[in-house]
């Protein structure tokens, strides 16, 4: 028998998305979440910065499950209920699914309900015995899984990509600390993490040379026109990318061409020329540093795979026993 598509509850509100961009627009130091990069639009573009040639992680992650993802199902293990965090285009989840025995379901979570729905139904189409149970929801809060209608053996979140790295130390902890809750005792984290490296590498990954990175980060300006009714001219706006070193990570700023007054739910927001709004932070890890931020979540890094540059590593965790 076919799976049956559920229909996913609604966005986010609008509300919401507005009152989080006020207030990080309002701030000394200006920044708008970075969750808000995946309207379907967004999503699209991102998919192209997936293939460009200075953005390794993508590939790297992909050469990674090609050669391991036989292994990292046997760790899953049959019966699973295989939860996705931020669903993405489904490339990478594919390699997985060809993988896992008898998974009983499969449950994507996402913020962009059209992206989301799309990736549902191909899967659907490909995928006809495996319940495909979207989730449209921000997985950085607590949310509620639907009901598989297969029995399962335990629960597994699966994080591609480098997201664990957009949050800081102690978002990244509740974050884990939120999946060992959602899986449970015996259950499963199977995450991409980025790896430090070489700052070069890292900022021409961010500030490619085709600027299909910068219309990325300015697709969130239009996305606030678009859906807030703000009025920003993107072409008073520039993308930058650089590496922190104190902090260990890679920072995505638009900074504004000029001094300007930009509109949004009613009120004034002043900007000076040169003055910056942080889209996102994207924290990179040694292997030791990450397994030490695990560890206060309740999260026990078992095995670990990396490409033979350890540019990139796909990381296998479970709950860990309280003593």
């Amino acid at each position: 028998m076919a799976a049956v598509l559920t229909s996913a509850p609604p966005d986010p509100g609008r509300e919401r998305f507005l009152a989080e961009a006020v207030h990080g627009l309002s701030q000394t130091r200006k920044s708008l979440p970075c969750k808000y990069f995946y309207d379907a639009e967004g999503s699209k573009l991102f998919d192209q910065i997936c293939l460009l040639p200075e953005y390794y992680p993508t590939r790297t992650e992909l050469g990674i499950l090609r050669a391991h993802a036989a292994d990292m199902a046997a760790c899953l293990g049959p019966e699973t209920l295989l939860v996705e965090y931020g669903s993405g285009s489904s490339v990478k989840t594919r390699l997985l699914l060809d993988r896992l025995a008898r998974p009983s379901a499969y449950v994507p979570v996402d913020i962009s309900r059209e992206h989301l729905l799309e990736t549902a139904l191909a899967l659907r189409l490909d995928y006809p015995c495996l319940p495909v149970l979207p989730v449209c929801a921000d997985f950085s809060a607590p949310f509620a899984l639907p009901r598989s209608p297969r029995p399962e053996a335990r629960r597994a979140v699966y994080f591609p990509g480098s997201t664990i790295g957009n949050f800081s130390e102690a978002g990244a902890i509740a974050l884990m600390a939120g999946v060992a809750r959602l899986v449970g005792l015996g259950g499963a984290f199977l995450v991409g993490v980025d790896l430090k490296k070489d700052p070069r590498v890292l900022e021409r990954a961010y500030d490619d040379a085709a600027g299909i990175t910068a219309a990325f980060n300015l697709n969130l300006l239009a996305r606030l026109n678009r859906e807030l009714d703000a009025d920003f001219d993107l072409r008073r706006f520039a993308h930058r990318a650089f590496w922190i070193e104190a902090e260990g990570r890679i920072e995505m700023h638009l900074v504004s061409r000029a001094k300007q007054v930009v509109h949004l739910g009613g009120i004034e927001i002043h900007f000076a020329r040169s003055e910056r709004i942080c889209t996102e932070h994207s924290h990179k890890y040694t292997l030791s540093g990450f397994a030490r931020l695990a560890r206060r979540a309740g999260l026990a890094v078992r095995r670990v795979w990396t490409d033979h540059a350890q540019l990139f590593s796909v990381q296998y965790l479970e709950v860990a026993a309280r003593r």
